[in-house]
């Protein structure tokens, strides 16, 4: 063992191979390839995440977290079991909204945006406060919903009424009939609580590049539904204005998640982040960074759109800002087109790690995903000096 390998170190910062290998697993697979080339070196393991799937795992895993699940409310209304993640400073709670109000809970027949619900996000936000965190991150991505956070805020305590004084029913359709925003019972803990957004969506609430115009039709919405939600929040949007002094309209993400972001504005004191720089933030990656001479990072697939708030130069961006002359390395299993681009980001090589032509079934299972990683991992890994 050479004196250079015992002073090399490495950090291994990769997202979630989707549909293949968690953030943790794709880590640990690179860490054995790693090593077999370089068995002295000092390997810092960083699970990622970008604020979409995977990411309270990720960062549970980073942070030597825990796991806690409750039974909430579901997108269409019954209970259905959801997770989120406490973090090792056991005052930091991390939530997909999609856990609980997620499109997994819902398919082509059942699909349908009038009457979905935000209302299980809020019951895990609670849930959250019940165990004593004082910040939040809640990742936006992959709702089944599209009624403005609506459900979120009465689950957390809002009133939200029609003109005679009735409770709105859940889903975007019932915005229509809004008259009255009371936020006099809002839980009061939300007061003292950091609520961070991790989204990089940056539509607003409404019009034609609002969260019903672009996003309804995957969520089930027919293109008549589509006018029907834009206006129900408009009218939202306006009610709450005129009530709360809070204009959330036209507000960059506010249409998130089907207009969930507009509720956090609304509703809490929420502020909104690229989510690979919350997750960023919360592992930690710039001080375990610190005195690295390589990095490699990755996930499922690569190509031009990796630059727009994608894990990989997340933390390429993060690394070389704590390490200016760090080496960045990215893997995946698929790379695509617009790749150059990416060398002006912070990436300094990109490589793919299937050894040849197979089926997808092939590269995503486990052992084989797995293998193919630390293969490619020791191969790079051997050029280290």
């Amino acid at each position: 063992m050479t004196e250079k390998e015992l002073d090399m170190k490495i950090v291994i910062a990769p997202d979630s191979f989707k549909g293949s290998l968690t953030a943790q697993q794709a880590a640990e697979a690179i860490r054995r390839g790693v090593l077999r080339a370089q068995p002295g070196a000092e390997c810092v393991m960083v699970p990622m995440a970008d604020g979409g799937e995977g990411t309270v795992r990720s960062l549970v895993d980073a942070t030597g977290g825990r796991i806690v699940t409750a039974r909430v409310t579901g997108p269409l209304g019954g209970g259905v079991e959801a997770s989120y993640g406490l973090l090792g400073d056991g005052r930091t709670g991390v939530i997909e909204m999609a856990a609980a109000s997620g499109i997994r809970f819902v398919d082509a027949h059942t699909g349908n945006p009038l009457i979905t619900t935000t209302y299980g996000t809020g019951e895990l936000m609670l849930d959250a406060l019940d165990q004593g965190v004082d910040s939040l991150i809640i990742g936006m991505g992959g709702s089944a919903t599209n009624d403005g956070g609506a459900g979120m805020a009465q689950a957390l305590g809002a009133r939200l009424l029609d003109k005679e004084g009735n409770p709105l029913p859940f889903g975007g359709a019932a915005l229509a009939d809004l008259a009255t925003v009371d936020c006099s019972q809002l839980d009061p803990r939300l007061g003292a609580v950091i609520i961070k957004l991790a989204s990089d969506v940056t539509n607003p609430l409404t019009g034609e590049h609002g969260a019903s115009h672009v996003f309804g039709l995957q969520k089930g919405a027919t293109p008549e539904m589509i006018e029907r939600l834009d206006a129900c929040l408009a009218h939202y949007a306006h009610t709450i204005l005129e009530q709360t002094g809070r204009d959330v309209a036209q507000v960059p993400g506010a249409g998130a998640a089907g207009g969930l972001g507009a509720g956090f504005l609304a509703f809490t004191n929420a502020t909104m982040r690229s989510g690979v720089d919350l997750v960023v933030d919360a592992t930690g990656l710039k001080a375990k960074a610190a005195g690295a001479q390589y990095c490699i990072t990755g996930e499922g697939g690569i190509d031009l759109q990796t630059r727009y708030g994608k894990t990989p130069v997340g933390v390429a961006q993060a690394v070389k800002e704590a390490v200016p002359d760090c080496t960045v390395i990215a893997l995946a299993g698929n790379v695509g087109g617009g790749i150059e681009q990416l060398y002006d980001a912070g990436i300094d090589a990109i490589f793919g790690i299937l050894p040849g032509a197979c089926t997808l079934e092939e590269a995503v299972a486990l052992e084989q995903a797995q293998a193919n990683l630390a293969r490619t991992a020791e191969n790079v890994a051997r050029l280290f000096e």
